[in-house]
């Protein structure tokens, strides 16, 4: 373990039995939901092929997020990851507001995800009553994550790996249609890029608001920060597996969307949440691979579980973090005899109840609004990331102390200019159909935890 981190380690309570290879799958398996295999059809409808510049600008932004990540993890490779460093360099408020805000954010997407999960489940199963495969997964996730870290570090490791392995085969079913062609099927080349009203269809704007939609995709990748605490060497694992998990989102992502829109006229990609419409399944059938629709209904059904399972790791860590500070009560504190955070995951547990019933009861009004705070809070969260590590930068400096053995190149102003890039993403979220409620609804929650942290800062104080 490198000696920075042997300096600065606090001891949380928490286990270090996460291994690297585990570590990585984590962060792969947070940030890899059902939007690859789905909601990648909503950029493209938007932007048209030109959603390939979208994506590979997003990987750059979420590229500089992880490097400024991993240089601070791991000089303070403590329980909670970005959040304790916020506090620790942007002051007591940015703390707080961070942390609430993610585990927010985290809750709707856990929420989100099993009612995914469980519509899944009635493509095979069409008379089943919703509300039993969502109350069956919560329980078996929540129970996974309350067995020790490494137990959940590898039930996580598969998981993802069935999705990094299918993406990985459509790549390659792709590729090998556009260049050399399928038996059956002659090489489609790329042509399809220009044939239907150009590359950029529907103008560079339209790239623009596409980017709202992409960026949501590659949130997630702040989620290995998470796994410090529990890694067992945290100064070799954490960079590693953040540089990895962007470049691999990058990778799946542009190479993707490039396959997808080489294959499918982009005006003919499904927009909606239809396993039977999705393009790897209209690949892998053209591929001549047998019952199609049910193997990639499979795999998007583990996709979704994955992805609710690490969330519910990593609110159950913020949470925990939060009542080692005094953010949130301290019974939240309690570890079971196998290290895990079982108290912290109960509030996790209440989250995830109430997001999949506003989900199944009422989507067509509260869940948007849930869906816009999720990415109000995310972003906001990345703000205060990258502030965090223009603040971690100059007070080392300040102080004389040595620079963190993993840099972001170009600080601060690359830094700067990815917090531009996330602000102008915000700030644009209002244009589009789908994040238009994200500042009515994280606005109004953002001023609340402000409100709250005033309230339990003089609560304490009075207390002493």
């Amino acid at each position: 373990m490198s000696k920075a981190v042997t300096e600065s380690d606090e001891q949380s309570g928490l286990r270090r039995d996460l291994s690297g290879r585990q570590v990585g799958m984590i962060a792969v398996g947070g940030a890899i939901g059902t939007g690859l295999f789905l909601g990648s059809g909503l950029a493209i409808s938007i932007a048209g092929p030109a959603v390939i510049i979208a994506y590979a600008v997003a990987a750059f932004a979420a590229l500089a997020l992880a490097y400024a990540l991993a240089e601070m993890i791991v000089v303070h490779p403590e329980a909670g990851g970005f959040g304790p460093i916020a506090q620790r360099y942007l002051g007591g408020l940015a703390g707080f507001v961070q942390r609430w805000m993610y585990f927010a954010a985290q809750v709707v997407n856990i929420g989100s995800e099993v009612v995914a999960a469980g519509l899944y489940v009635q493509f095979w199963y069409p008379q089943m009553p919703l509300w039993l495969p969502v109350v069956v997964f919560s329980a078996v996730m929540l129970a996974v994550n309350a067995s020790a870290v490494r137990y959940f570090g590898e039930f996580e490791y598969w998981f993802a790996m069935i999705k990094v392995v299918t993406i990985v085969v459509f790549i390659l079913l792709g590729l090998t249609y556009i260049v050399f062609g399928l038996p059956g099927h002659a090489p489609v080349g790329v042509s399809a890029l220009t044939e239907h009203d150009g590359f950029l269809p529907n103008g560079i704007g339209a790239v623009w608001l596409a980017l709202t939609v992409v960026t949501f995709s590659y949130l997630g990748t702040e989620a290995v920060a998470l796994t410090a605490s529990e890694s067992r060497d945290p100064g070799r694992d954490v960079p590693r597996a953040a540089r990895g998990t962007v470049l691999r989102l990058a990778l799946f992502y542009v190479v993707g969307m490039l396959v997808v829109v080489s294959i499918l006229p982009w005006n003919q990609v499904s927009t909606e949440d239809d396993v039977t419409q999705s393009p790897f399944v209209r690949l892998f059938a053209t591929a001549g691979i047998p019952a199609a629709a049910g193997i990639m209904n499979f795999v998007v059904l583990t996709a979704a579980l994955s992805a609710m399972n690490t969330n519910l790791y990593v609110t159950a860590r913020m949470t925990y973090s939060l009542a080692r500070d005094g953010y949130a009560p301290k019974w939240f504190t309690g570890l079971s005899a196998n290290g895990a955070p079982r108290r912290a995951l109960l509030l996790s547990a209440v989250g995830l109840a109430l997001a999949a019933a506003i989900s199944v009861f009422s989507p067509e009004t509260a869940f948007p609004m849930m869906l816009g705070l999720a990415l109000f809070g995310a972003l906001i969260v990345w703000l205060l990331i990258l502030a965090t590590q223009l603040a971690f930068r100059r007070r080392r400096a300040a102080e004389g102390l040595p620079p963190s053995p993993v840099r972001l190149p170009g600080t601060p102003v690359t830094t700067v200019l990815v917090m531009v890039f996330v602000a102008a993403v915000l700030l644009t979220t209002p244009f589009t159909e789908q994040f238009n409620t994200a500042w009515k609804a994280g606005v109004p929650f953002l001023l609340v935890l402000v409100g709250a942290y005033y309230v339990v800062r003089k609560r304490a104080a009075a207390r002493g």
